[in-house]
């Protein structure tokens, strides 16, 4: 029972992943009509469903490395985590505020190991967050760098050209690392470790769903309220987030895409117009969102989890 529970919550997850995440990976090009909307939810989905064939160490980092889902009671712990960090997000992202459904999973399965009783690594949260913190602003370090490169260097056609390999890129490397703890979810409550193609479908399936539903409202956000957009932003903030995401992924550390995208658009909005350009209100909001999210689903997961253990 408490693995046909967990599955059945791995499923929800994934589906607000997707509500949460593929709007945000679709807004920062929506404004060129080289990628359309259904052609990159498509794209997302055969990236999601196969690119963790080939690998997929960051699951493997939430699986094994932040705590231990071992043992009696440990799949009644885990579905705790991702219902705390699912709440949590849900909340955030119906008022239009994009988070980190990474940093609310890794608060989740930190609270709710520390509550059930389960050996959690300090050192492992620790390097995670150290990652996911730093993950916008190298995109957006990244993204003033390409910004004017791209300024000096290409044309509106040539720009059209940059925007299918800054999508492409982003589209590997959500794939490759943050779209990676849907398949967590579901090693943990199935208790597999390898990437079936089967499970992976699923997960792409399940992810696609919530993207349909969820890019009116993170899309918005992202690619009108942070920045006055233009193309060239988006595909800069495409370029950067792609590049940082997947080079944490080669280490095997799970960070936010759309953290790293947010960062990549505020990069790029001061690298053509300077800070004016950037809408420091809403990029506040949403970095209050971030800070948020983990202590919330760390605090919900701990307390919940503490209660029920001794019940």
């Amino acid at each position: 029972m408490e693995a046909v529970v967990l599955v059945a919550v791995a499923g929800v997850f994934a589906i607000v992943t997707g509500m949460n995440d593929g709007g945000a990976l679709l807004a920062t090009g929506l404004k060129l009509p080289t990628v359309r909307p259904a052609t990159g939810i498509l794209t997302l989905v055969v990236m999601v469903a196969l690119v963790p064939l080939a690998t997929h160490a960051v699951a493997l980092t939430f699986v094994n490395r932040l705590a231990t889902f071992q043992g009696p009671g440990a799949r009644i712990a885990m579905t705790i985590a991702v219902l705390s960090a699912l709440v949590v997000v849900i909340v955030l992202s119906s008022k239009g505020r994009p988070t980190s459904l990474t940093l609310a999973i890794v608060g989740g399965l930190t609270g709710a190991g520390l509550g059930w009783g389960l050996p959690v690594s300090a050192g492992s949260v620790a390097l995670v967050l150290a990652f996911g913190l730093a993950a916008p602003f190298v995109g957006g370090l990244v993204a003033w760098g390409v910004t004017r490169l791209l300024v000096q260097t290409t044309t509106s056609r040539g720009l059209w050209r940059w925007h299918r390999v800054g999508f492409g890129l982003q589209t590997v490397a959500y794939a490759a690392n943050d779209g990676q703890k849907m398949l967590a979810v579901f090693m943990i409550a199935l208790g597999f470790q390898d990437a079936p193609l089967a499970y992976t479908s699923l997960v792409a399936l399940l992810f696609a769903i919530g993207s349909l539903y969820g890019l009116p409202k993170a899309g918005r956000t992202l690619g009108q309220e942070i920045i006055a957009s233009r193309p060239l932003h988006g595909v800069a903030a495409e370029l950067a987030s792609g590049t940082a995401v997947i080079a944490c992924a080669v280490v095997g550390m799970p960070v936010s895409m759309t953290q790293a995208v947010a960062g990549g658009l505020i990069g790029a909005g001061v690298a053509q117009g300077g800070g004016g350009r950037v809408r420091w209100y809403a990029a506040v909001k949403i970095v209050v969102a971030w800070l948020l999210t983990l202590p919330a689903s760390a605090l919900l997961a701990g307390v919940v989890a503490f209660i029920l253990k001794r019940t």
